[in-house]
Parts: structure tokens; C-alpha cells; sequence
């Protein structure tokens, strides 16, 4: 059931960018009077179609105008994508021969260079245009919910000792950038190219030099910054191992077993040494400190909630929603552009990060949460926003690329070399798919 769900959710979030995108295009070819052939969900690869307003029979007869209409849309049978067919365009498609005659008024090619441009940025503009409404709208409804790193300790693994972190250590600056949010250290540790963190080291301000060379370890290691927390009593659990005792709301664990507990993981590591039996404690509370006796269930836990950080919250009205939509949209287009340097750099070995249909699916939640598939919505727009623009040829960016080119220069390429570099184009993005799916599938074995 739980894969169901998320298969439904891939394809109705895929299906709604691919028309998203797809109108961008036909909008501007619309408003420049450029005929469209062709708008398609899903490609009809062999001429097969699960639906279509001119071969469809019922639909052609109860709406015989749309059948008869310049422009067919349909339904493919191929879920990889979609297209918008314009009329005197070398696509996708690979059609050639309704360019061998003279060009018509209505035809892509016939018309200026910077309409041209319009009509294939047209997808991209709308994909940004989409996520900076649907963020809007989810601030100004349900606000901005994140864990402020300004006083939020570290607590590090492995990987981050090695390259000089601290547990309790308090990220002050990478380079001369503040980061706001913890949740995204890690993260932005490796897309933003630190070269330098500054650190508050207890009152002492310390600075790490990055060895660039670990950024594929600091991809590939999950958890590398934890939330440092007290091991503080916020509630018994009712019907615990220690329901009833003496454990109460507020005090501090500082020591299990006579070794020292500064932090909740450093407990969670004792304990799993006393897994259904007793361990003694000492206790803070209000300042005195006292010797218990805990009982440790089979899971090697307390059965206690320990205080969680403090979360901080924006709210926004209709007004001020706004401009934080595009301030978020803009961010979230800056980090996954960043993402995709590291992609294309290998030493960082974030080329094994890239994923196809599988990966994204992961992505959803297993529960069918409206406000977290609006959330995501908002994000793989971006993604297919700024992946659309990559210059390589089959893509919108090639398109574009192509036709800066002529505006800069005043020379248009040549119908031929356009049918090359889509080729070109095609390969390269086969290519790609192969390696997304190549990954997704290792990461499936594993």
C-alpha cells in the first residue's frame, strides 16, 4: 500500500509540472500567433495514444470543434515526460520534413529571434512562476517553521571529528556567510564550498580550514551534525519502565553508570548496555544532585520525552507572503544550482546522488499528506525549472543557448545543425537517465 501511495503521488506531481511547464511554451507561441501541433501529456511514441481530441471517436463527436481545432492534445502512453509540438521547430519529435518547404507566417522559425527566445523560456518561467506562488501561499497560510543554528550545539559522528568539529561546538560563520537554519549545515557545508568555518568552542572562537577533498564523504555521510541535546526530563512516558518513579519534569541526567552524560546521545550509548535491566543514575534537579536507580526496557531505552530545541517560526499575511515566496523560490534555485556544480564535479562523487522516478518517490511521504505534496510540488518544479535550462542540446537551455547565439551574432544555425546537436542532445540525456536509474537501482540492492 505504502508504494501505492507514493507511485500515485510521483505521477500526479509529474503530470502536474510536465503541463505546467508544457504551457509555458504553448502560452508564448500562442500570444506571437506560432501554431501548435501538438500538447502532449506523456509521449505517443509510435503514434499510440490513450487519448487525443482528434482520433479519440466519442470526444470528436461530442466536441466536433475541438477535433477540428489546428492544435491536438492528447495523452501519451509513454509516462518519461511530455512535449509541446510547435509548428517549424526542429524538437524532440525529429521532424524534418515540414521544414524542407518555405516558411509560413505561423511557423517558429519565421518568426524574430526574441520571440523565439520568449516561447523556449516559456517552460522554465512558468516552473519558477508556479513555485513562487505555491510557496507564497503555504507562508502566508501555515507560516516558516525551521531550528535556528544561532545557540544550537553540535553533536558530531565520526566524520565530522575528523575534519575538527566538537560535539557542543556552535557554527558561527562558513566563510563570511551566517547560516540560519541547522538543518541545512551539512548541506550547505558542501554546495556553498566553505573553505572556512569559524566556531564558538565553549567561550573560545575557533577556525577550521576545510579539506575540499572530504566534500564526497560529507555527501555521502549522513548525520554528520545532530542537535546536541541535555538529557532533560520533559515527561515520563505512562506505563514505561519508569511510569511512577522518581524520575521528574526537568531534571538533568548527568551520569549513568558513573560515566559522565552531557548529552541525550551520550545516554542513548550507555544505555544500550543495560537493555532490561537497572542502571544507576545521578540526577540534577534544582541544583542538588541525586542517586537513582532507573529501570532500562529491552529496547535500551527510559521511556521518558526528553525537551526538544526550541523551534522558531515566521508567520506572514497575504502581503508580506509575497516577497518571502520569492525570497524562498530564489534560495531554493541557488542551492540546487549549487547542487548540480557538485554533480558535475567528480571528485565530489555527488554524480551518485542523482536519481530518476525511484529516487523521487522516496522523496514522498508513505501517508498521503496534502501539504507536504505542495511542498514538494514547489521543489521539483524548481528542479525541473533549472535542470531544463542546462545548455545542452534537447533541452530548453540548448534552445536558448542557440538563439543568444543568433541574437548576439546575427546568424541563425542552420536547420541541419539544429537536427545534429538534438541528437547530441538526446544522447546526453539518455545518458543521464541511464545513470539516475543505474543509481537508483545500486541504491535498491544495497
Amino acid at each position: 500500500m505504502t508504494a501505492l501511495i507514493k507511485a500515485l503521488q510521483v505521477i500526479l506531481a509529474l503530470s502536474l509540472l510536465i503541463l505546467i511547464h508544457e504551457s509555458g511554451h504553448y502560452f508564448f507561441a500562442k500570444l506571437f500567433r506560432i501554431r501548435v501541433d501538438k500538447f502532449f501529456l506523456f509521449f505517443d511514441v509510435g503514434g499510440r495514444k490513450l487519448f487525443s481530441t482528434k482520433t479519440t471517436r466519442w470526444f470528436a463527436r461530442l466536441f466536433p470543434k475541438a477535433a477540428a481545432a489546428e492544435t491536438e492534445y492528447g495523452i501519451g502512453w509513454l509516462p518519461l515526460g511530455g512535449y509541446c509540438k510547435i509548428n517549424g521547430m526542429v524538437d524532440e519529435s525529429m521532424d524534418m520534413d515540414a521544414l524542407k518547404s518555405e516558411p509560413k507566417p505561423w511557423e517558429f522559425r519565421s518568426h524574430p529571434a526574441w520571440q523565439r527566445l520568449l516561447v523556449m523560456a516559456g517552460g522554465v518561467l512558468f516552473n519558477f512562476i508556479a513555485a513562487i506562488l505555491i510557496y507564497t501561499g503555504l507562508l502566508a497560510s501555515h507560516g516558516e517553521t525551521f531550528i535556528a543554528n544561532n545557540d544550537t550545539p553540535l553533536y558530531v559522528n565520526d566524520l565530522s571529528y575528523e575534519m575538527g568539529f566538537r560535539t557542543g561546538d556552535r557554527v558561527l560563520l562558513y566563510d563570511d556567510w551566517h547560516p540560519e537554519d541547522f538543518s541545512t549545515l551539512q548541506s550547505d557545508l558542501a554546495r556553498r564550498s566553505v573553505s572556512r568555518v569559524t566556531l564558538l568552542r565553549g567561550a573560545d572562537t575557533v577556525v577550521l580550514y576545510i579539506d575540499r577533498s572530504m566534500i564526497g564523504r560529507v555527501l555521502n555521510t549522513p548525520g554528520m551534525f545532530d542537535l546536541a541535546l541535555p538529557f532533560v526530563i520533559d515527561s515520563v512516558m505512562a506505563g514505561g519502565p519508569n511510569d511512577g518513579g522518581a524520575l521528574l519534569r526537568g531534571d538533568r541526567i548527568c551520569a549513568l553508570d558513573s560515566q559522565r552524560v552531557e548529552w541525550m546521545q551520550d545516554g542513548r550509548a550507555i544505555l544500550s548496555g543495560f537493555k532490561g535491566r537497572e542502571v544507576q543514575a545521578q540526577v540534577m534537579r534544582d541544583g542538588s544532585m541525586l542517586d537513582m536507580t532507573l529501570q532500562v526496557d529491552t529496547l535500551g531505552r527510559l521511556g521518558v520525552f526528553t525537551r526538544m530545541p526550541e523551534i522558531s517560526r515566521r508567520d506572514y499575511n497575504m502581503l508580506t507572503a509575497v516577497p518571502a515566496g520569492f525570497r524562498f523560490t530564489f534560495n531554493m534555485i541557488g542551492d540546487y544550482v549549487r547542487d548540480l556544480r557538485l554533480v558535475a564535479t567528480p571528485s565530489t562523487q555527488a554524480y551518485k546522488s542523482v536519481g530518476s522516478f525511484i529516487a523521487i518517490g522516496q522523496v514522498f511521504p508513505s501517508r498521503w499528506n496534502w501539504l507536504e505534496f505542495v511542498y514538494l510540488l514547489g521543489l521539483l518544479s524548481i528542479m525541473l525549472g533549472v535542470m531544463n535550462l542546462i545548455p545542452i542540446p534537447g533541452l530548453d537551455g540548448g534552445h536558448i543557448l542557440f538563439t543568444l547565439y543568433e541574437m548576439v551574432t546575427g546568424r541563425k544555425p542552420s536547420d541541419r545543425f539544429m537536427y545534429i546537436m538534438q541528437i547530441i542532445g538526446m544522447i546526453l540525456i539518455f545518458a543521464l537517465m541511464f545513470l539516475a536509474f543505474g543509481n537508483d537501482i545500486g541504491r535498491l540492492i544495497k
